[in-house]
C-alpha cells in the first residue's frame, strides 16, 4: 500500500518513513503542504498522514482541500497541539483521526491499519495461493507452512501479485506501486526483484516456474505455485 506523508520536520520525515517502509508500505513524503497537494494529484495513495503546522498551506486546508476536490482515501492527521478546538478542526475539515505528538510508533501504526481496513483499503487477514499463504496483518509469508524470508520489497511484490490474482503486472504498474517518489530505479530493478522472488519460491519448493512473464507486457503469479 502507498501512503503519503506531510511533515515539514526532517527528523520525524526520516525516522517515520523509515519505519512504515520497514511496515512494507511505500512512502512518499512531502515538506509543505503545496508539495503534499502535487503528490496526490500524481499518484494514487491509500492513505494520507498530515502534520497540522505546515508551511504554505496548512494541514487543516490541505486536508479540506482533498475533501472538497473529491479525495475518498483515509487521512490521519498528525500534531504537537492537544486542544480541542484543534482536533474538532481538523475533524471538521474531513480527517478520519487525530494523533497527539509525541505518539509511539506501535500505536500509530496501529491507527494506520485500523483506517485501511474502515476505508476499504485493506485486504483479507490472509491470502492463499496453493502452497503459498501471505498474512496482511503479521506480514509474514509461508510456503507450504514454512516462513518464507523476504525482504521488504519482495514482499511487497508478492502481495502485489497476489492481489491482482490473474492479472498481468506491467513493470512501470510494478515501478509506481513498489517505490516511492524519492527512489526511482529503472525497469531493470524490477527485473532483478522478480528474479529474486522467483528464486525464494523455487527454493521453498514451489514447483517449475512460480512467476509468468509475459513478453512485452509483464508478470504475474501463477495460479496455485
Amino acid at each position: 500500500m502507498r501512503l503519503l506523508l506531510v511533515e515539514d520536520d526532517k527528523l520525524i520525515n526520516q525516522l517515520l518513513a523509515e519505519a512504515l517502509s520497514n511496515q512494507h508500505y511505500v512512502v512518499d513524503v512531502a515538506a509543505d503542504g503545496h508539495a503534499g497537494w502535487d503528490f496526490v494529484k500524481s499518484f494514487d495513495y491509500d492513505l494520507v498522514l498530515i502534520d497540522v503546522m505546515l508551511p504554505k498551506m496548512d494541514g487543516i486546508s490541505l486536508c479540506r482541500q482533498l475533501r472538497t476536490q473529491g479525495y475518498q482515501m483515509p487521512v490521519l492527521m498528525l500534531t504537537a497541539r492537544d486542544a480541542t478546538e484543534d482536533r474538532v478542526n481538523g475533524l471538521d475539515a474531513g480527517a478520519d483521526d487525530y494523533v497527539i505528538k509525541p505518539y509511539k510508533l506501535q500505536e500509530l501504526s496501529a491507527r494506520i491499519r485500523a483506517l485501511l481496513r474502515r476505508g476499504g483499503s485493506s485486504l483479507p487477514p490472509a491470502m492463499k495461493s496453493g502452497n503459498l499463504s501471505l498474512d496482511v496483518n503479521t506480514r509474514e509469508v509461508t510456503y507450504k507452512g514454512c516462513p518464507l524470508r523476504l525482504t521488504p520489497k519482495e514482499y511487497r511484490l508478492l502481495e502485489l501479485f497476489m492481489r491482482s490474482g490473474s492479472k498481468v503486472l506491467s513493470r512501470s504498474a510494478i515501478l509506481e506501486n513498489l517505490w516511492s517518489f524519492d527512489e526511482p530505479p529503472d525497469e531493470d530493478a524490477v527485473k532483478a526483484l522478480v528474479k529474486r522472488l522467483r528464486h525464494k519460491l523455487k527454493l521453498a519448493g514451489s514447483p517449475g516456474d512460480p512467476i509468468e512473464t509475459a513478453y512485452g507486457v509483464g508478470y504475474r503469479l501463477k495460479q496455485n505455485p
